[in-house]
C-alpha cells in the first residue's frame, strides 16, 4: 500500500508533467489535439485517485485545497468521457494545477506526521 508521500509525489509528478505539455500551447492547439487531451485528462484522473487515497490527516493540513472537487473531476473524466468538456480540462490544467502544486509541494515539505 502506498504511503501519503508517495501519493503526493506521484501528484507533484502528474502535475509537472501536464504543465510540461501544455507550456506554450493556446487553447485552441490543445483542444485540436485529442492524443494530448486525453494524456491530460489521464494525469488529472491519477491525481484525483491520488487525492482519494490520502489519509484525513494529510489533507487536514491544507482546507485551502479543492479536495472534492479534484475527486470529482477525476470522476467525471473517468464516467464522462464522451462528455468531456475540453476547455473546462485546459482551464483545470493552465490555472488551476500550477496553484495545486504549490498547496502539495508545500504539504510534501511537511514530511509525515
Amino acid at each position: 500500500m502506498r504511503r501519503d508521500d508517495q501519493r503526493l509525489n506521484d501528484i507533484l509528478e502528474a502535475l509537472d508533467w501536464i504543465a510540461r505539455a501544455v507550456s506554450r500551447m493556446t487553447e485552441a492547439e490543445f483542444v485540436a489535439d485529442d492524443t494530448l487531451c486525453y494524456a491530460v485528462a489521464q494525469r488529472l484522473t491519477t491525481i484525483g485517485e491520488a487525492v482519494a487515497r490520502l489519509s484525513p490527516e494529510v489533507k487536514a493540513r491544507d482546507a485551502s485545497v479543492p479536495w472534492q472537487d479534484i475527486v470529482g473531476l477525476r470522476n467525471i473524466l473517468v464516467h464522462e468521457y464522451f462528455g468531456i468538456y475540453w476547455p473546462l480540462v485546459w482551464q483545470t490544467a493552465v490555472d488551476h494545477a500550477p496553484v495545486l502544486r504549490a498547496q502539495i509541494a508545500s504539504l510534501s515539505k511537511q514530511g509525515p506526521e
